[in-house]
Order: structure tokens, then sequence, then C-alpha cells
């Protein structure tokens, strides 16, 4: 998809039609890159090409001209492949931070069935039947899967894993009771925990959010523990610094905007939108954080 631009401003860059590559249609990068995709034309007076490649999305622009017409717009999985797999790029080495732009919470729901009301309650209960309860997720390396393992990592559980295809058939599963509990986006089962058909425990930002007003974070049973689908903007490695200054300015302002923060707040996603140094800083926290989870774990990408 190309959002077409108005007059261009004058500068130096962009002087031709810019190449955000992200994941596949429909999907959670998808939003956030066509979402984006209209502000950034606006101010960066060129238009904004949306690719979709599911598949190789990162090396695509880990080799691309470092010249700010390629960027990457994608969620956790451009830092966590590489630790679950071998992979062609490495995110500190051949990608360049712009921008942390968002990021999307996610709750611990258990099945109404289970004996727990709140999280120290399931860590008692799980403590108490090591092996007996289950956890619901998707792919390895997902969001879902990993909150779990953070989860066990830090609390000493022994819960085991159900590996679904995707999310729809684990929550039937968990409002069924089949599977006792899962770590599932936020804004995904907003409407099935309304209505008592699952029961959220905590959100796992580590401060309470107000996408969910009143509602317990995981890091009050458990300190520390933080977990949530985080979608970041690269571009190339050796890419100039000003060109990484002026796509960060341009991001942070759009997501800054009233209008802006209001459609995401919808959609269950909370504002980040820091500055290259901040994000290169938190990229280089996860990458320590979840290689002791993986490496505990014993996860390898089947």
């Amino acid at each position: 998809m190309i959002f077409n631009a108005g007059p261009a401003r004058g500068q130096d860059y962009p002087t031709k039609p810019v190449r955000i590559v992200t994941s596949d249609i429909g999907g959670a990068g998808d939003f956030v890159t066509r979402t984006m995709g209209p502000g950034l034309t606006a101010t960066l007076g060129q238009p904004i090409v949306v690719e979709n490649r599911p598949a190789n999305a990162a090396e695509v622009v880990a080799k691309a001209a470092p010249d700010g017409y390629t960027l990457l717009l994608y969620g956790p999985t451009v830092w966590i492949t590489p630790l679950v797999r071998k992979s062609s790029w490495d995110p500190l080495r051949d990608l360049a931070p712009v921008a942390l732009t968002v990021r999307a919470p996610n709750l611990l729901v258990v099945t109404p069935s289970l004996p727990v009301k709140t999280v120290k309650e399931l860590i008692a209960l799980a403590k108490a039947r090591p092996g007996d309860l289950n956890f619901a997720s998707s792919e390895t390396g997902s969001s879902t899967h990993l909150a779990a393992e953070l989860f066990k990592f830090m609390t000493g559980v022994n819960i085991v894993r159900i590996n679904y295809k995707g999310p729809a058939i684990a929550i039937n599963d968990i409002m069924s009771g089949r599977v006792q509990l899962m770590f599932l986006v936020a804004n995904s089962v907003k409407g099935h925990v309304k209505s008592g058909k699952l029961r959220a425990l905590a959100v796992t930002t580590e401060k309470p959010t107000l996408l969910f007003p009143g509602m317990p974070t995981v890091s009050a049973a458990v300190p520390g523990y933080e977990s949530a689908a985080q979608f970041g903007f690269f571009a190339p490695a050796k890419t100039p610094a000003p060109l990484i200054n002026r796509l960060n300015q341009d991001t942070v302002r759009f997501l800054n905007s009233p209008e802006t923060k209001e459609r995401f707040f919808n959609a269950g996603m909370e504002i980040i939108a820091n500055s290259p140094e901040q994000f290169a800083a938190m990229l280089r926290a996860e990458t320590i954080k979840w290689t002791k989870v993986i490496s505990t774990a014993g996860i390898r990408e089947e």
C-alpha cells in the first residue's frame, strides 16, 4: 500500500518514496505500520510504501542500503528469533533503532473453573500441584509464549505448555476448561473477560495501565515481572545519525498527537515513542533478559 504525499518540503531527505517492511497483512505490526503511514507521509513529504513480509522482514532490512529508504516496523520477533534459532541477522549488529513505537500488554487469564482469583493464589496452586496445570500459547517465541515462560522462570512453578497454531482455538479451550491459563494480548479477550467466560488475574505491564483501570499487575505478586508485545521501528545499521534522528522526531511527533494516542488506545496499545538511545538500551536489556529465560527453558523453534 502507498500513502500519497503532498508537496515535498525540500529537505535533502527524503526525495523518493520510503518503504516500511512489516509483518503479515492483518497482524498487529501491519496495523501499527498502516496507522503510522499517513502521519509519516505528511511529515516526511514522500509516500510511505508498506511491504508485508512475514517470513524475512528483518533480513530484508538488515541487508538494505543504509539510506533511510528501507525501514522495518515489527514486533519482538525481531530480537527474539535470533535467540531461539540460527538467523541471518543480529538485531544489535545489523539494525539501527529508531524508536519503540507502541506496546500491547498481555492479560493473564484463567478458566473460570480454576479456584484462583489472584496471581498469588495461582502461584500457590501451581506449586501445590506441580505439572498439573497447563498454559496455552501460540508459536514459539511469541509474546503469549514468552510471557508464560518468564512467569515460570521468575516464580519456579511447573506449568506445562500446550502449543496452538493460533489464539482462537486456545481461547475456546480455556473457556471450556481444557486448558487452565494463558497470557493473551489484552485487547483480544476483553469481551470474554467482561462476559465472565474468562477470568483475568492481572496485566503484564510492570505498572498499572489505563487500558485496564483497576486491573492488578503480575509484578505486584512477582516483583520485576514485565512482558508485552512491543513494536520497534528500525533502519539498517550504519544509517547516518541525522536520518535516524529525523525519523525519530517525526515518529514521536506523530505518535504523541491526541488523535493517534486515541486510536492506539482503542486498539489496546500504549504509546511509547522513545529515543533511539532509549530503544537501543531496551534492546540490550531485553536480549539479556530473554537469553536467560530461553536458555533455562531450553526453548528452540520447532
